[in-house]
């Protein structure tokens, strides 16, 4: 798209503006004078206003040319820091990387499987959450280099797409401390009796947790449903109900949310995995959350 204006008759407008005369911005510019006055002309004709009138011997700006100036101040301040700019660029090259996430994903979840590549010097890391059948179509036309996700890539024969296990977490449950010891006695029975924060269907442990209640014959008083891990967390550290956690950020689920593990939820985990459209030629980053998972 072109500017109604020239760029250049805007830079001669602007040192005009500075030095408060044309006299004293030909002079800097090295031009004549009638040059430089030719020039703002132009630009004026080009925005259909004034910016300068004349005011003794001199000239000042208008109105309009005051909001040009100030206007033009950060277009050329933008511009002297071009150069320092493309300097630092091409002398530290960032690494992109663009990581889908799952909606069914914990966030601590995804920043422990991170953590290996967090400290890449010049990382650029563009995080995008979606749900998950959106997040494999932008992988496959590439415009994500992994997904992270709760599941692996369901069998398609027009998308090419690669799982590969990043480890799984036993799950345990934590309470806030008005919901602790009654949800202590009596563990697992005692969540009949103490109100119970779910995530939703969106999470595929959501299932896992649906089949240990009916194993244990356990009729669970459920309070809150969340398609957000964070918010399940924040609800149940306010004291709202006992929730379920995946092991492997219990520690920094302890630290951040000030809440106590109340018992272990044995045989349900939480599985991990990082999705992509090669089998063997990885960003490198990936490649490094793979060797790290091991």
């Amino acid at each position: 798209m072109n500017a109604p204006y020239s760029y250049r008759h805007l830079y001669y407008f602007w040192v005009v503006a500075r030095e408060g005369g044309m006299s004293r911005a030909a002079a800097r510019l090295g031009m004549a004078v009638q040059t430089v006055s030719t020039q703002v002309r132009e630009l004026e004709r080009s925005l259909g206003h004034a910016l300068l009138k004349p005011a003794g011997r001199g000239l000042v700006l208008t109105e309009a040319g005051a909001a040009a100036a100030q206007q033009a101040d950060l277009i050329f301040q933008l511009g002297e820091e071009l150069p320092a700019a493309v300097r630092d660029a091409a002398s530290s090259p960032a690494v992109r990387l663009a990581v889908g996430i799952s909606d069914g994903l914990p966030k601590l979840v995804v920043r422990r499987l991170l953590q290996p590549v967090m400290h890449e010097p010049n990382l650029r890391l563009l995080c995008h959450e979606s749900q998950f059948d959106g997040l494999l179509g932008d992988l496959a036309l590439h415009r994500l280099d992994v997904v992270l996700a709760d599941r692996p890539a369901p069998p398609n024969a027009n998308l090419k797409l690669y799982s590969n296990s990043l480890g799984t977490s036993p799950v345990a449950w934590y309470a806030a401390a008005n919901h602790y010891a009654a949800a202590r006695r009596g563990f697992p029975r005692s969540l009949e009796r103490v109100p119970v924060l779910l995530p939703t269907s969106h999470a595929t442990v959501r299932a896992a947790l649906d089949q240990w209640f009916e194993r244990n014959a356990i009729r669970p008083r459920i309070v809150g449903e969340f398609e957000d891990s964070a918010l399940l967390k924040t609800f149940g550290a306010g004291g709202m109900g006992v929730f379920p956690i995946a092991e492997m950020v219990g520690s920094m689920v302890r630290a951040a949310y000030d809440v106590k593990r109340v018992g272990h939820c044995e045989g349900v985990e939480e599985h991990f995995f990082a999705i992509g459209t090669e089998k063997k030629v990885l960003h490198p980053l990936v490649r490094r959350l793979l060797e790290a998972a091991g």
